[in-house]
């Protein structure tokens, strides 16, 4: 297995960033320097030291190297000028395409894929996210120990655990990979199980669940603390935080609602990642109201929604019927509307009022209130009784404002209370056994 691409203890790794574009006679799309721009932003994360970047236009693909022969000898001074130890290609590489440049270049070459996947590693801290970030990480070596690692194209002898006769070092070591990935799913699957039964748990308290998603850098750890008084790490930074928290956050008329902070995604999000993080993206769709966060003052920020909406389609645990419920389920929240120049907030205002998006300024507070609303609106599907409650019934009443939410109260002159209370139907169910 392949040892971790940089030693943090070390000074910075001098990298070059390559974005290889094959958006040439295509309409539409993301612009070619703005998803530079965000693999410089990965590489950064990695406090990787750029020392240059560049768009490579890419008509057709070469099998051996990705890019021609003429295009690699260019790209080969690149690497030589920027003195670059590491060279990141935003794209997908097969093995044979990473062992041909790396040879080409003498610099180790890395792509989005592999990127993500160390920034993943790094960020991981529960026990949890580690095994998801590790058998992502095997899952996308594994394919690399095919006819790259010619090093351990060498015969063993042996019996027992040390492998067979005449078994090579690449069999035994895809074998290990092979059984470690086997036992991290078996964990994985106890977590899966472990989540289930908490969520059925949680069913049982009177307490909706809302899920922040998003692109990565949207805002979303930001707006979570200043919704539930959370310190969440927050930071001008890809993939800032990893592991999902919870807090409870209260709502106008006394609700209260669990409120989950996630991952960011992102555009080509690797297919290992979202399938080792199934059992924390699951908490996403099983959640009564998604929270789609978006930056607003991106110029991709539709491009960026087009890509949560993508993930969110992977990991509905159904087809059809399901996806039109999660649509209805989600909300989006404009968010850094501070930053856009007055005429095109204004613009911006408009346009949220007529989409049902809350716009917000989850760095200054401004219209977290009406977000609090919209949220409240949206899970808020408990029937509303209407009672008159004597004087003498004030253990119900007690229990009415602890286990409902009362909606409007009046007295009158001789101490009966008229009360609009909303409550869930097992809450219902207990009063009128109690009461009635």
């Amino acid at each position: 297995m392949s040892s971790p691409l940089i030693d943090h203890t070390a000074p910075p790794v001098r990298a070059l960033v390559l974005h290889p574009d094959r958006s040439a006679g295509r309409a539409g799309g993301r612009r070619p320097h703005d998803r530079l721009d965000e693999a410089v932003g990965l590489a950064q994360a990695l406090d990787l030291d750029v020392r240059g970047q560049e768009v490579i236009a890419l008509r057709r693909t070469t099998p051996a190297t990705l890019f021609g022969s003429g295009k690699v000898d260019e790209m080969a001074a690149l690497v030589r000028a920027a003195e670059a130890e590491v060279v990141v290609i935003d794209d997908a590489l097969t093995p044979v395409q990473q062992r041909n440049l790396e040879k080409a270049w003498e610099a180790k070459v890395i792509d989005r894929t592999g990127l993500i996947l160390e920034i993943f590693g790094r960020r991981a801290r529960t026990r949890e996210g580690r095994l998801q970030v590790e058998l992502a990480r095997l899952e996308y070596e594994r394919s690399r120990l095919v006819r790259t690692w010619t090093h351990l194209e060498r015969q063993r002898g042996g019996t027992g655990s040390t492998g067979g006769p005449g078994e090579t070092q690449i069999e035994l070591d895809r074998r290990l990979i092979a059984d470690r990935i086997v036992k991290l799913r078996a964990d994985l699957q106890d977590v899966r199980r472990t989540r289930g039964l908490h969520r059925t748990q949680r069913k049982k308290v009177p307490f909706p669940t809302v899920a922040l998603v998003g692109y990565t850098n949207a805002g979303k750890s930001t707006l979570f603390n200043h919704l539930t008084g959370a310190e969440v790490v927050a930071k001008d930074l890809l993939f800032a935080t990893l592991d999902p928290t919870q807090r409870m956050i209260r709502l106008p008329q006394g609700r209260s609602a669990l409120i989950a902070d996630t991952v960011g995604f992102i555009s080509d999000l690797p297919h290992e990642l979202v399938e080792s993080f199934r059992a924390t993206l699951e908490e996403v769709a099983e959640a009564d109201l998604i929270l789609h966060v978006r930056d607003i003052s991106s110029p991709e920020t539709d491009a960026e929604a087009k890509d949560v909406e993508e993930v969110l389609a992977r990991i509905a645990p159904g087809e059809g019927e399901e996806e039109g419920r999660l649509q209805v389920r989600t909300l989006e929240v404009w968010n850094k509307i501070d930053r856009l120049d007055p005429e095109t907030r204004a613009a911006m205002l408009t346009r949220a009022g007529t989409e049902g998006a809350v716009a917000v300024s989850a760095l200054t507070g401004e219209g977290l209130e009406a977000l609090r609303q919209a949220i409240a609106e949206r899970i808020d599907t408990d029937p509303e009784i209407h009672l008159t409650l004597e004087p003498q019934d004030g253990e119900a009443l007690a229990w009415l404002y602890e286990h409902g939410r009362i909606t409007e109260r009046t007295e009158d002159a001789e101490g009966r209370v008229q009360i609009s209370v909303r409550l869930s139907e097992p809450a219902l169910g207990r009063y009128q056994r109690l009461f009635t």
